[in-house]
């Protein structure tokens, strides 16, 4: 009778573990909405985060809208190139990474002219807090890539 119900939990094991996984991105469900819908919910979120005013709401939806589209547009490319398997040159990754450095910069001098001092600072925390949930978030899927490189 034991090896009966041992045998059991062991079928219902593997079975479970060879269930196809949807391995599609876990993120915050924004890719079910419109680009307009994801901007307008973005716009919201730091307006409560940031408390931003009427006139910084319209700068800082304009701005989103526009980076927004150009990610869109790098994303494109970037799946076009891996449907294509096709490996970018180390010049073209060197332009790839120099091209978002730039881009980068431009969003900080950008934002900085909207918000106001303790706003920017504010935006700096969150923007440094997000990017080591990220990292965080990384590390706990591979771990043996972590072990490798330290």
């Amino acid at each position: 009778m034991k090896k009966l119900i041992l045998m059991t939990f062991l079928m219902a094991g593997m079975t479970i573990i060879a269930q196809p996984r949807n391995n599609k991105h876990q993120g915050n469900g924004m890719e079910q909405f419109t680009p307009e819908q994801r901007t307008e919910l973005q716009v919201k979120k730091l307006t409560l985060e940031l408390d931003l005013n009427e006139s910084q709401q319209k700068e800082m939806k304009a701005f989103i809208a526009d980076k927004n589209t150009k990610m869109e547009a790098h994303r494109t490319a970037m799946k076009a190139m891996k449907d294509k398997e096709v490996k970018p040159t180390s010049d073209e990754l060197f332009a790839m990474k120099s091209k978002m450095l730039d881009e980068q910069i431009a969003t900080k001098k950008r934002i900085q002219k909207i918000l106001n001092e303790k706003q920017f600072e504010k935006w700096t925390a969150l923007k440094e807090e997000h990017h080591g949930d990220r990292k965080r978030n990384r590390q706990g899927r591979h771990p043996e890539k972590q072990q490798r490189r330290g």
